[in-house]
């Protein structure tokens, strides 16, 4: 997904140490308790906390086309190596999340380069019409966004069905584009889902860096109604940021969500039509270089699906 390069940046104040952790975790939104203790113990001075502020609900432009790779460019390289191949999902008669269906969404599809009149189809999200789907982004090389999102899931798929969770797919690369995105919220409606997480990576400006999780608004209009996921879905996002940022290191995104790490928007139709607790995760801003070599990473991608796993975990514990 990509948003505006012209976003307002936020540089908050670093805070101190020990004990003070503890009493400030106590004090706010879930998406940040992880990210203060894990900056209390010892993160980057060059990433410093953010500030607790209101989640802003706002359209950006995320979800336009990103740059096609390069025929020159590589499409991956070894620190690209994918994750063992997906295998069919059986539900595990034990482990702590035995008897719940997560649905997995891997952001784009590799061939949406190949498919662009398809893709630009318009289809209902509800409150008015937009594009079935988009190419996705990619890094400069030429690494896509929709690799990297592929690649992620495999790692998250693996780990959430280790603690016997029933792991669908709304796609596993094996159709030539798509599916759309009206057609993505109807698979985990029609699983049942108690939790689905759709899989993505930003493509903004140089600068622009971290990681966010993007919300439904409470949107009623056409086949939309978010009136029963919007808390659910806001306890799902905000223990899956916490945990991201546990997992990997990454800070809350300095150009989206106020220095939250917390995006609520209304013009997603993967979230508008969803009848199940959803959210989006941008995990991070693939055109800016420190970023992209993070996503290039095999072993930052797999800390990537633990961090997701994690919070998944503890949504469906809760």
């Amino acid at each position: 997904m990509s948003y505006d390069e012209n976003q307002p940046s936020t540089r908050p104040r670093r805070i101190g140490r020990g004990n003070l952790t503890i009493a400030i975790a106590a004090l706010v939104p879930t998406a940040l308790a992880g990210w203060l203790v894990w900056k209390a113990i010892g993160g980057p001075e060059d990433n410093e906390p953010p500030k607790v502020l209101p989640v802003p609900s706002r359209q950006t432009t995320a979800g336009k086309p990103g740059p096609a790779p390069s025929p020159s460019s590589p499409a991956s390289s070894p620190a690209t190596s994918a994750a063992p191949s997906p295998t069919p999902s059986k539900r595990s008669a034990s482990g702590p999340l035995a008897g719940k269906i997560v649905v997995v969404d891997p952001g784009h599809n590799p061939g949406n380069f190949r498919h662009t009149s398809e893709i630009n189809k318009l289809v209902d999200i509800g409150t008015n019409r937009k594009e079935c789907d988009t190419t996705g982004t990619a890094t400069n090389d030429g690494y896509t966004e929709a690799e990297f999102t592929f690649d992620v899931s495999q790692r998250l798929r693996m780990l959430l069905e280790k603690q016997g969770a029933t792991v669908k797919f709304t796609h596993t690369n094996d159709r030539p584009f798509g599916p759309c995105v009206d057609e993505r919220a109807r698979i985990g409606n029609k699983a049942g889902a108690d939790a689905v997480v759709s899989v993505h990576a930003d493509g903004s400006g140089v600068g622009n860096r971290g990681f966010h999780v993007i919300l439904p608004a409470l949107v009623k209009g056409g086949a939309a109604d978010t009136a029963k996921i919007v808390a659910p879905s806001r306890d799902l996002g905000e223990r899956i940021a916490g945990k991201f940022v546990r997992a990997t290191g990454s800070a809350p995104s300095n150009y989206v969500g106020g220095g939250t790490g917390l995006d609520v928007r209304e013009d997603l139709g993967g979230l508008n039509l969803s009848t199940v607790p959803k959210v989006f995760i941008e995990c991070g801003n693939m055109r800016d270089p420190k970023d992209a070599a993070l996503l290039k990473s095999s072993s930052w991608r797999q800390k990537a699906a633990q961090g997701i796993a994690d919070g998944i975990g503890s949504y469906l514990q809760r």
